[in-house]
């Protein structure tokens, strides 16, 4: 599998009073993980949508290990399970740097839309995104 990883710092403000990361934050370490890929490989989010190419959630999978702390540095793996002609499901991982442990393993999948969100085929649409995203799927 092709990962792409990044690293975030635990700010104070994503913790509960125990100093845990609250689950809700997860879901934002996702994105950012989801778009740093994207933005490595030459297309920023920003861009897709000015070229009229959304990706909204269709659904989102957090399966919880072991607590996350404030001030700890995330690794934030991501890499493309699957890539379907007008979908795409992604995998993550976000582990402690210095620990190793695993936190958090997820996925989610989107997909690919006009503004309107009218439906579209990424391959027809956009054939230099499509084949950098199968490049990059999982063998």
């Amino acid at each position: 599998m092709k990962r792409f990883e990044t690293k975030i710092r635990v700010q104070y403000y994503e913790t509960d009073k125990m100093g845990i990361v609250h689950h809700s934050n997860y879901v934002r370490y996702l994105e950012t993980a989801r778009t740093e890929l994207f933005r490595d490989k030459g297309y920023a989010y920003d861009d897709m949508e000015k070229s009229g190419i959304w990706m909204p959630v269709l659904s989102v999978s957090v399966d919880f290990k072991t607590p996350a702390v404030y001030d700890e540095v995330l690794i934030l793996a991501c890499w493309v399970k699957k890539l379907r002609g007008a979908s795409i499901e992604l995998e993550y991982e976000i582990r402690g740097e210095e620990s190793g442990k695993v936190h958090v393993t997820a996925s989610s999948s989107h997909g690919f839309t006009t503004p309107e969100l009218k439906p579209i085929r990424l391959k027809r649409e956009a054939p230099g995104l499509y084949e950098m995203l199968k490049s990059q799927e999982e063998e």
